[in-house]
């Protein structure tokens, strides 16, 4: 996570050689509505920070640029 000062926030979903994907903008959203999204996506939520993450989610949720779903409905 990166915060830039005055920029929108945004989730910006990078492949595994760091090829942007996707850009999904984030202020109009809730807490929840991230959490749930984020969820959708694949992504590894650990119990504590100090948690190793499972092998299988190391590259998750990284998936081919042309496969990136439409959240318009979030």
């Amino acid at each position: 996570m990166k915060h830039l000062p005055g920029a929108d926030p945004e989730l910006v979903l990078l492949g595994h050689r760091f090829e942007e994907l996707e850009r999904i903008p984030l202020s109009d959203m809730t807490r929840e509505e991230i959490n749930a999204l984020v969820q959708e996506l694949g992504f590894y939520r650990k119990a504590s920070p100090d948690e190793p993450v499972p092998p299988e989610y190391l590259r998750a949720p990284a998936r081919p640029a042309g496969g990136a779903p439409d959240h318009a409905d979030l």
